[in-house]
Formats: structure tokens, sequence, C-alpha cells
């Protein structure tokens, strides 16, 4: 698990260092720096099979030349990570790249570096590392099937493409971590608890998944409880896009397993502010089982999900980060800074900065 984070001069993280927990949550306004620490992430993993040439552009992200991502206002010229690690043999990760600002690789010319990071595993390095990018899916009723994806490295893609594929293959197994399990869902399999998850937020979903024989595709329809039986089979290109947008999600965290890393970024999206809630139980109960989740979120209900959770004594304080992102205007340079804000046995928040969680209230005055 990773324990702590350092950047100096990527894009506008000009020197950061955060101790990270179980949950980390990144919050704050657009632009201000949070996409920039998960990038970091991303890049040492679609490099991880050599990591002495940090690639710029691979199967995750695309950020162009050197010259794109150097903070703007860098007296040194290089760019350093720094990541800690806890309950692993490789306990630092240190990485100092010479800048080249035409080149698509960021070179550590250090080689004796590479003497304890020839081949790391786990956490960062491989299929441990679950990533789902903010650009997800919308409806679609014929899904695309990817054994490399799904049965070998048992992911659902990038953009949760291949997620009813997963579901498809994977959907009858049982959610090992009882934690995890809803307590309205009809049995312990995973479809099953997908759908009660889901349920927080369209009640009553059925999902059916089907493969259409002689094809690399998967059918998704659903369906909805009434008081006896359930609906006629919809496609879900009538049924809106939260269910759509939800469902990456909620595989990906309940399919997870003991020492994976899960990058989520913006959960919330076409999401009612209930099952944003009912969401940051989930991700809550996930972190307290030994996974490392970084979740980008906007959602102040994700966050509120959770502060419930750690004051009803389901998960632990200890586990919780919260990270608010800001941008510092100086007369001769602009930077990110970040609050690590604690959560305590009540709930409460140890800071609150400001445009944190007060937009509410702001226009609530507007209003009287």
């Amino acid at each position: 698990m990773i324990s702590n984070i350092k950047v100096n001069d990527f894009k506008s993280l000009k020197e950061i260092s955060i101790e990270t927990k179980n949950l980390n949550l990144l919050m704050g306004l657009n632009g201000m720096g949070k996409s920039s620490l998960i990038q970091v992430l991303l890049l040492i993993n679609q490099s991880r099979y050599n990591l002495f040439k940090i690639r710029l552009n691979g199967e995750h992200i695309h950020l162009g030349k050197q010259k794109d991502i150097l903070y703007q206002y860098s007296n040194e010229d290089k760019i350093t990570f720094d990541i800690k690690f806890k309950d692993t043999i490789y306990q630092k990760f240190l990485l100092s790249f010479e800048y080249e600002p035409e080149s698509e690789i960021l070179i550590d010319p250090i080689t004796e570096k590479a003497q304890i990071l020839v081949k790391p595993t786990g956490y960062l390095f491989d299929n441990n590392f679950k990533y789902l990018s903010a650009e997800r899916i919308g409806p679609k009723t014929i899904h695309n099937k990817s054994y490399g994806h799904v049965v070998t490295d048992k992911q659902i893609g990038l953009n949760g493409e291949f997620t009813v594929h997963y579901l498809n293959t994977y959907g009858n197994q049982k959610v090992a971590d009882k934690n995890l399990h809803h307590s309205k869902a009809r049995s312990e399999i995973l479809l099953h608890q997908v759908e009660a998850w889901m349920s927080e937020i369209s009640p009553g979903v059925k999902l059916n998944t089907t493969e259409i024989p002689g094809t690399d595709n998967v059918l998704l329809d659903v369906q909805f409880e009434t008081e006896n039986d359930f609906t006629k089979r919809f496609s879900p290109l009538n049924v809106g896009f939260g269910i759509s947008y939800i469902l990456p999600v909620i595989t990906l965290l309940l399919s997870s397993k003991k020492n994976d890393l899960l990058i989520i970024e913006n959960p919330e999206s076409h999401i009612h502010p209930k099952g944003q809630s009912a969401l940051g139980k989930l991700i809550g109960l996930v972190a307290e089982s030994k996974r490392q989740l970084f979740v980008e979120t906007h959602s102040e209900h994700i966050l509120n999900g959770i502060r419930v959770v750690v004051k009803d004594g389901i998960i632990s304080k200890e586990n919780v980060g919260v990270f608010y992102f800001e941008k510092v205007n100086q007369e001769s340079e602009q930077y990110t800074q970040i609050t690590s804000i604690r959560i305590d046995k009540n709930g409460e928040l140890s800071e609150y900065p400001k445009n944190f969680l007060d937009e509410w209230s702001n226009q609530l005055v507007k209003l009287v």
C-alpha cells in the first residue's frame, strides 16, 4: 500500500507531499491539480515494464511532451516522483528526471537506482492496479467482449467498456468479503450484489446479460421489480445515463480483491444525491477491506456518506484521508496547495477550507 506521495515540478504540483490512507478522497474546484496527482500513478503504471523510462503517452493517458508537463515556474528543470510503501519489500520509489522539452519519455539517468527497482511487483505495477476514468461509456445494448482484459487481467476497461462481459463471466461467483454484502441482495453472488447496490440509485433494478452466439458481443437489458414480479426487459438506451454510468463503478468496487489499488474518477456522475451517499458508504466499506482507493470527486454527498459510516463505527477514521486541492497565486508564480482534512470518530471534519462545502449555504443566502 502507498503510504506517501511526493511530487516536484509536475504540471501545477510544484512541491506536494501527502500521507495517504486506505481511502483517499481528492476534492476541490476544477483545474486545481487533482487529476495531476492521479496522473503520476497512471504514468508509473503504464511504464511498469521499464520504470526508468516513463512514457507520457500510453494505455492510460496521453500527456504530450515534457514541455507540456514541467511546472511552468520550475527553477531546476527536473521532475521528481517520490513514493513510499508499507507492507511491501519496495519501501521507497524515487525517480528524478532530467528535462528534455521535446521528449515524450521521462528518463532517470542515475543507474544505481535501477538495482532495487528492476522488477517491482504489486500495487502500482501489476493487475492489482485498476483505473476507471471519468469518461465512461454511455447507455448501450450491445457490449464488446475482451478475453485479455476480462479473463486474463480481471479488468473491466478504463472506460468500463467490458463491464457487461465481466458480469456475464463472473456474475455467478460469490463476493468473498461479507462486509461488502448488501442486506437486501437476493444472494451473495456478484450480479445480485451489484443489483442490490444499484437499487440504492435506481430501486428494484435487475440486470440481464446474454452472449450473442458466434460473435464477440454481449447483450445487456434491464428490468425493474414490481410488487409480484419484474417488468418487461428494457434496453439501457431507454432507462437513462445513471444506470450505465454507475454500473462499472459498483462492479469494480465489488469485484476488487485485497491489496488492489483502485483509482476512480467522478463516481457520482449522473447519480441522484441519495445514491451518491449510498455510494460513499460502499466506497468506505471497500477501503476498510484492505484495498487502497484514490477517488476524485466533486460530491459532498459521497463525502457525507463516508462521514456517516465513520460515525457509525463501520469504518475506521484512521483509514480515511480527505485532500482539498486549491491554487496559490503569487506575484511570480501559481501552484497547487493541498490541505489534508481528517475525519474524527463523530464524522466531523478537522478543517473547512474556503469553497470546500459551503456552496449550499452560499446559494441559500441569495435566496433569503
